[in-house]
């Protein structure tokens, strides 16, 4: 019985090192009638991925092997194109070229969150509308055990208040502004005096994009219904679920 019961301890600690260096893969996939260019951007003093920048076209999808322990969030950006100068720019979600390459994307926009294997081993994930919303999206889970999948796949746009409405050339509202975006106070803002849990509190304002996607993010202290965690799995983004 020793015996076997040191080969099983032997046996176990290369098994626990392969799950410690184990990459997650995530899979883009792009659901929606039109071509949005996901961008990523990694968390302080973390390495970047692979790509921090792509365009995907309508029914396309796209892998990306994340480093070990990666953490960072990633967003779509719309309506994208390079103009005669050279320059790219999208119209939501911009960060001034194709490959983000640290900068984060300008607001509105719907975000997809990730801590890996940082939680007793175990990632950590979230959508999150406090930036605001301009894109549909879904996290899925493939594999790893203790997960669940996440998803905002109404469409906030057609639902979004005139002041927090942003508007393309066409006069067409082409993302919807969270109210911190849009009013930059401490109370929607979550700072000051409502930097706590226990001031900073749901809004009319928030209350429109948690009514439309309940497992999303509204505002900063929404963590009850709108965190996630999983251990040893990949995952799907979907954009346009």
């Amino acid at each position: 019985m020793a015996t076997l019961k040191l080969y099983l301890f032997l046996f176990s600690i290369p098994v626990l090192l392969f799950q410690d260096v184990m990459s997650t893969s995530f899979n883009f996939q792009n659901n929606c009638g039109y071509t949005v260019w996901p961008g990523l951007i990694s968390n302080a003093n973390l390495p970047a991925m692979p790509s921090t920048g792509f365009e995907l076209q309508s029914g396309a999808s796209k892998t990306l092997e994340a480093p070990t322990s990666w953490g960072g969030n990633m967003w779509a950006r719309t309506n994208c194109m390079t103009d005669s100068s050279g320059k790219f720019s999208c119209v939501t979600g911009d960060c001034g070229k194709l490959e983000c390459n640290g900068a984060g994307g300008t607001p509105p926009k719907t975000l997809t969150e990730f801590t890996l294997k940082d939680n007793d081993g175990k990632d950590t994930y979230d959508i999150s509308n406090v930036d605001g919303f301009n894109v549909p999206v879904s996290i899925t889970p493939q594999g790893g055990s203790g997960c669940s999948s996440v998803t905002c796949s109404a469409n906030i746009n057609s639902l979004c208040p005139q002041e927090l409405q942003d508007k393309g050339s066409d006069g067409s509202v082409v993302a919807c502004k969270s109210a911190c975006v849009a009013f930059n106070t401490d109370e929607y803002c979550c700072r000051g005096a409502y930097d706590k849990p226990t001031t900073c509190k749901s809004t009319n304002y928030s209350k429109i994009f948690k009514d439309a996607c309940p497992q999303a993010y509204s505002y900063a202290y929404d963590d009850s219904s709108s965190t996630f965690t999983c251990v040893g799995a990949n995952y799907l983004i979907t954009y346009c679920p």
